[in-house]
């Protein structure tokens, strides 16, 4: 199919997973993404999440850098320098995310990349920012999670920072690169004009809680305060929780107290028709609500609560999902293969245009696969 971005050539040095989060959706969207790699590679090539090695290399490289090409280049090489100059004068969009200074030292800091190319989108993506004490604190996702607030908001209290269990902060900087990007494409496109794209992950970070931090500062910045147990969220009020049930677990959104009670035959809740009282005894009555709701199975009170359009749905692990009809008529599995022949499944990008999927049959480059035919075509 015809993508929005076809045509569209980024100049991607970025690393790790943020910055190449953002371009992995630039490519789905149909752009051209050519990876500049440092001779040894992309550090993220052997930065392992997990134990699992996806041929040879680190399997959150091949999920983030799939559908790109791979060219190599010593920055540090004035031969090399000029041969990726030839690239970035022919760029829509070029994007990196080093630590402040360090594309100065490259050689494509913003006003050199403008004598180069005036009209190309320039994007950036840092920790902290370029300026303040913290610009040259290393942008790690839990560090950035600690720092913004954002361990405080999960778990029980009293049961210390819980951090949210996947790079969330990686992932939303990329994507508000990527929006900054596409809306600096949109004007290069109608006038002519480029623009600075610049996005910190620490920023990023606080612009997710926007919801809770506007709590905080209406009430006075009085501290959060997560619920004692059965907790999804530190300002809502009851019964907005996960509860165990006799044989598994299920989520109960909002409600009201009163008519919970009586739907559910828990006739303590009923005890609790003011609205307020959701918040101020919280505590108290997911309490109750925990004890009713483990007397029996999770179907059974899906059976009870879903006719009556109370927001509920069951507690579920990955392959109980991927067994659902739900699940599998998303198709939001694909399989991609790299050019030795290696395949593996990862998932697609979420966007569908003009009711299609927006999918791709190819994997991770090998490292500088493509340098050679780069180098002959922009000659």
């Amino acid at each position: 199919m015809e993508k929005p971005l076809d045509g569209i050539l980024v100049i991607d040095f970025s690393q790790y997973l943020s910055g190449p989060s953002a371009s992995l959706r630039l490519a789905d969207l149909g752009a051209r993404v050519i990876k500049i790699e440092k001779p040894t590679g992309d550090s993220g090539r052997h930065l392992y999440c997990s134990n699992v090695v996806l041929n040879g290399e680190s399997s959150m490289f091949h999920a983030i850098n799939r559908n790109k090409q791979s060219y190599v280049a010593d920055m540090k090489s004035g031969e090399d320098r000029k041969k990726v100059y030839k690239l970035i004068a022919q760029a829509d969009v070029l994007m990196h995310n080093f630590r402040p200074g360090v594309a100065n030292k490259l050689g494509i800091d913003f006003e050199t990349v403008q004598t180069i190319n005036p009209a190309v989108v320039y994007a950036e993506l840092s920790g902290y920012g370029k300026e303040g004490v913290w610009k040259d604190k290393p942008g790690l996702d839990l560090l950035l999670q600690s720092v913004s607030g954002l361990t405080q908001l999960n778990g029980n209290e009293g049961g210390g920072p819980v951090p949210i269990g996947l790079a969330v902060v990686d992932i939303l900087s990329g994507v508000h690169l990527a929006q900054g990007i596409l809306a600096c494409l949109y004007r290069k496109i109608t006038t002519g004009k480029g623009g600075r794209v610049e996005v910190s992950m620490l920023e990023s970070a606080l612009e997710f809680q926007f919801e809770s931090i506007t709590c905080f500062f209406t009430d006075g910045g009085q501290p959060t305060k997560r619920p004692k147990s059965n907790s999804a969220h530190a300002y809502l009020g009851a019964p907005y929780g996960i509860y165990r049930t006799k044989n598994g677990y299920m989520a109960l959104a909002m409600g009201a107290i009163p008519f919970l009670g009586e739907l559910l035959g828990c006739l303590e809740l009923t005890q609790y028709p003011e609205v307020g009282s959701w918040f101020t005894k919280r505590d108290e009555i997911k309490s109750i609500l925990a004890d009713h709701l483990s007397t029996k199975d999770t179907q059974e009170w899906l059976a009870v609560l879903e006719p009556a359009d109370i927001w509920c749905a069951e507690i579920m692990d990955w392959k109980t999902l991927f067994d659902t009809e739900a699940f599998k008529i998303l198709e939001m599995v694909q399989e991609v293969q790299m050019s030795d022949g290696y395949k593996y499944k990862t998932t697609r990008c979420p966007i569908r245009i003009n009711g299609q999927f927006l999918t791709t049959e190819i994997g991770t480059p090998i490292l500088g696969e493509h340098t050679e035919k780069i180098n002959a075509e922009f000659a």
